[in-house]
This record gives structure tokens, sequence and C-alpha cells, in this order.
């Protein structure tokens, strides 16, 4: 017998309030007092940024970490870094976070949009390649929500075309492929510790990389092109523009505690979002959010799609119904795919102008028309997004579970 919906004037299956707890703590405290006694808060003359970009380098066995003071920097900084200049094309995901494009259109390059397979949300390597064309100088893949992309395939895409790979892993601390660290595999790895990530010290940003050389370029990229490495007048021989995006003593400070929490944090996500699945897997018209099988997510949000001509309601009814269940969701993750945002729909990256689509260094036209990424838009359409936390209890859950368990019966045919 169908339980009556919360919607409609059921009991709510959630009766409790979700599991809470503090980020912060002593440990935070301890690093910002020893910062404040450095008695400079100046990356350079202190040691937390230091500290913090040896400790994140040595967690991820990679040779070298810069510090940034955003996510969106560190993107921004890696490929200019990598000469990414106007009139490059690079590819990207249509299902992202503004982090993932500002950096692309501030060095003026052009983004293209690949589109996404239908269940783990990331980029399709088979569309990344029909989209590389003579002026491709970068493909950045999103790691969407903890969950690696295939990158076996976009590395070997990449390869044969000489282009270079950029991973956005802002959502995807700890998340492996194939056993390898997401943010390890391509060219250089981006991460956030922005408030809303997996780890927070407010906001800042970290770029991974192994070659020495690319090195050097991007730790000057995120500081004014200055070459602290030189000495005397070496350190302002400014070759190019870049932007000043450094980051703070009192932001490593409170990164570096934050590290040590990471490994626990990731491992309980994972968890959930794996018993998230395995609850839902054998409903009709549910589709669980994938994993790859020898991937590991880390699960920073939880997504799942569902068929409305299965199910027997639209998406928007399914994610209001789990709402009334008590049960943290909305319907999609951005509210449409990002080339419909006005900004390509106008082709006006700067106020009063369309810059840098009419670049003479770029030289075509380009066009974001609906239907563009075809299986990312109807991912929208279809999904609904839970929230996901790890102060979450199992029976927080088993709540969300049985919600959406009780919600597809309800609204099933027959």
């Amino acid at each position: 017998m169908k339980k009556q919906l919360a919607l409609y004037g059921g009991e709510k299956v959630k009766q409790q309030p979700y599991g809470t707890g503090r980020r912060f703590g002593e440990e935070e405290l301890t690093q910002l007092k020893e910062a404040l006694d450095q008695n400079t808060l100046f990356y350079w003359s202190g040691n937390k940024v230091k500290t913090l970009c040896a400790k994140f380098a040595k967690m991820y066995g990679v040779e070298h970490c810069v510090a940034a003071s955003s996510g969106t920097a560190a993107i921004h900084v890696a490929l200019g870094a990598l000469g990414v200049t106007e009139g490059d094309e690079v590819i990207t995901s249509p299902i992202t976070d503004m982090g993932s494009i500002i950096g692309i259109m501030y060095q003026n390059a052009i983004p293209v949009f690949a589109d996404l397979d239908p269940h783990t949300y990331n980029m399709d390597p088979k569309s990344i390649e029909k989209c590389i064309t003579e002026k491709t100088k970068a493909i950045v893949v999103v790691h969407l929500a903890g969950n690696p992309a295939e990158m076996d395939e976009i590395m070997a895409i990449a390869r044969k075309h000489n282009v270079f790979v950029v991973e956005d892993c802002a959502q995807s601390f700890m998340c492996r492929y194939k056993g390898r660290l997401a943010g390890t595999i391509g060219d250089m790895g981006c991460f956030s510790l922005n408030d809303f990530k997996h780890i927070s010290a407010g906001d800042g940003g970290l770029v991974l990389v192994n070659n020495p050389d690319l090195y050097v370029k991007t730790f000057m990229f995120a500081d004014k092109n200055y070459n602290r490495f030189s000495k005397g007048a070496a350190l302002r021989v400014i070759e190019y523009l870049a932007p000043n995006y450094r980051m703070n003593e009192l932001t490593a400070a409170v990164g570096i505690a934050q590290l040590d929490k990471l490994e626990k944090i990731c491992a309980t996500r994972k968890r959930y979002g794996e018993m998230i699945t395995e609850g839902i897997k054998h409903l009709k018209g549910v589709y669980p959010h994938e994993v790859k099988k020898g991937n590991q997510s880390s699960f920073w949000f939880y997504m799942f799609r569902i068929d409305p001509k299965i199910v027997g309601t639209d998406t928007t009814t399914f994610a209001e119904a789990l709402k009334a269940e008590g049960i943290g969701c909305q319907r999609g993750y951005i509210p449409s795919v990002v080339y419909l945002y006005d900004m390509f729909q106008n082709k006006e990256g700067y106020q009063g102008t369309h810059a840098p689509f009419d670049s003479k260094y770029y030289g075509k036209d380009i066009s974001y028309p609906k239907g563009l990424c075809p299986v990312a838009e109807e991912i929208l359409d279809t999904a609904v997004r839970l929230n996901l936390n790890e102060f979450y209890t199992e029976q927080d859950i088993q709540d969300i579970i049985d919600s959406i368990v009780k919600v597809t019966e309800y609204f099933k045919k027959g």
C-alpha cells in the first residue's frame, strides 16, 4: 500500500534534524596564532603558505604546489602558466560553476563545451575529440561532485592533438581514477578551499604541477609575474600580464589544519554516497549517481536522475515531494547549462563589447544554441541533487533512501 506523501498531507519520513558538527577548532586556532606570531602575513616572508603547499604536494605525491586566492584563481593561474591566450579555444563542461569558465575568459580565450556522460555527469571523451580544432589549446576537465572523469581516454586525446589538460578538482578532493588521485593525471590539477567545499579556509586555491619549469611559470603567474626566485632587478622583469592571486598566511594556516581532516571527511562522504546508490539502485526509472568501476568518488553532492515517463511525475514535483519529506535537495545542479547564460547568448564577455568572441586573433564565428550539448541539457531537466555532509548520521542517509523510495513508489503507475 502506498504511503501518503508529506507533500499531500501525509507524515514525513525525516522526523529528526540532520547531524551537524564543527568544522573548525583548536587545531585551526593554533595554526592561526603561529601565523600571527610570525609578525608577517605575506606568503613569501612567512612559512604557512609554504607549509600548506608542501603538505598538499606530499599528500598527492606531486613535486610542486602553488597557492592561489581561490579555486577560480587556481584555474586561471594554470591556464595562464600554460600560455592560453587570446584566440585560443579551451574545451570544458557545460555543467559546472563559473569558476571553471572565468580563467578561460580572462585570458581572452573562447570556451567550447563538450557534452557529458548521462550518468557520471562528466565530460564524454568522444564529444571532447569532436570539439578539437586547430585553435584548441587546452581542456579543462571538471570532475563534477567528487566523481572522476574518464582520464585515460581524455589524456590520449590530448596527447594525440598536442593540447594541455587542466583538472578542475574544486569539487573532488581525494577522488580516485583507477587508483590515481584526480588532479595528478593531467598537466595541472586545481583545487578549491572555498567555504562550501570538502575542506575550507574561507577561500583559497591550490595548483598541483610536476614539471619544474611549469612550476616556476605557475608561481609567477599567481603573483603579478614577479620572479621571487631571482634576486635584484630580475624580480620585476615582466614579460606579460598576470594577476595578483596571492594567498595570505592566515588562509594557509587554516588550510594546514583542514588538510589533517581531509581523508576522513572524504571517506565518510564516499561511504554515504555508496549507501545511497545501494539503497535506490533497484528503483525503476531512478538512475543513481554512477561511479565507474575501479573509481572512487568523494561525493561533494549526490545527484540522481529520474525518467518522468517511468516514475510517473516530473522532476520538479519529485524534488518538491522529497523536500516535504524533510530531505534537503533541489531540482538539477545549476539553472541551465552554462552556454545558455546571457554572456554566451549575447557574446558579451566584457561589458559593452563582444570580446573575446570577436577577437581578430580568433577569426571565427562561434554560437551557443540550445541543443548544443543535448545530454547535458537532459541531465539538468531530469536530475535531483541531494545535499550531503560528513556530519550526517547513517540514520540521515537511511532517511534519504527511504524518502526516495517512498516518493518513487507513490507516483509509480499501476
